[in-house]
């Protein structure tokens, strides 16, 4: 009797939750549970003490997140968001909410990953793996509702190509041998839809995933396309939406002719990207491309109805 008293009283006084979008499924892994013993970690008071400044700067946790997309352009975002002085960006990727070790050392470690930043700043970190990551989400949701989140995507049969590149030059420098693309493009005499880089510029399911948490008004999409060829207007773009207020102008963007790309004037100060972004992508066998361009077809489509907008894409 004592303990069924017990339970009515629990049962009475317990807070109830109610999100404001869908309910999160009781099996997901964003479960109040999982969250309160986060929000523990969070309040170890030594680590509180390391993230305060003297000058009245400290580590928080972001307000914005480029969730991606993997070699959509995420750097050359983040690098052209720094040059305005609201902006407090993490130089590394994170990865806390796609990587079980880093997730499970809870917010405090999050925010110990953090720049320091001043309250009118805005944080901002950036992990490209997180777009396709089917847990990350309900994650970011859980941790903060109202989160602002950046996407750029780039048409998906370059992506593809951009995406095999880098791997193919990760091995190259290690002295490790790596197939052709067209040992994972093909197989069976057939387009390999298996290849994880297709998966990956599969966008629309992707984004369906995210919008079961956030609403399309809380995720501005970069055209990273366009971030290329001519940076400015779609950096105004990313200031619109973050309500910042217009600090850069074009005269932050230059043409660099040796590297093919743009690159960052701020206080007279010029730099340019790392010298692994704008490698030459593989030549690829015409048909190959057009069997690309074909398979992405349908799914461009049905990304372009569900964020109402279209791209120039293939």
């Amino acid at each position: 009797m004592a303990a069924f008293l017990l339970g009515a009283v629990l049962l009475i006084v317990q807070p109830q939750i109610v999100p404001s979008r869908p309910a999160i499924n009781s099996k997901a892994e964003t479960s109040q549970s999982v969250q309160r013993e986060l929000l523990k970690k969070t309040s170890q008071k030594n680590d509180f003490k390391e993230n305060i400044n003297s000058n009245g700067s400290c580590r928080q946790l972001p307000q914005t997140i480029i969730i991606g997309v993997r070699k959509g352009g995420t750097r050359a975002l983040l690098e052209m968001l720094s040059l305005h002085p609201d902006i407090a960006a993490a130089e590394s990727e994170v990865h806390f909410f796609d990587w079980e070790d880093h997730y499970r050392n809870g917010l405090q470690w999050y925010i110990n990953q953090m720049p320091f930043s001043y309250p009118h700043q805005i944080t901002v970190e950036k992990t490209p793996a997180y777009f396709t990551s089917p847990k990350v989400p309900g994650r970011v949701y859980n941790m903060n509702q109202s989160m602002r989140l950046l996407l750029i995507l780039r048409d998906p049969s370059e992506r593809v190509l951009s995406d095999y590149t880098q791997v193919f030059y990760n091995h190259m420098q290690k002295h490790k041998p790596y197939p052709s693309i067209e040992q994972f493009l093909i197989k069976d005499g057939e387009l390999n839809v298996d290849y994880k880089a297709i998966n990956r510029s599969l966008y629309y399911i992707h984004m369906q995933n995210w919008l079961k948490y956030f609403p399309l008004g809380h995720i501005h999409i970069v055209d990273g396309d366009k971030l290329i060829k001519d940076p400015f207007p779609e950096i105004e773009k990313v200031e619109r939406f973050l309500k910042l207020s217009p600090q850069i102008n074009a005269s932050n963007f230059y043409f660099n002719k040796t590297k093919g790309f743009y690159c960052l004037r701020d206080s007279g100060r010029e730099r340019c990207l790392h010298e692994s972004k704008g490698r030459a992508h593989p030549q690829v066998d015409t048909r190959l491309l057009e069997k690309l361009h074909e398979y992405f077809h349908e799914p461009n489509k049905k990304f372009f109805e569900l964020v109402g907008r279209t791209f120039d894409w293939h």
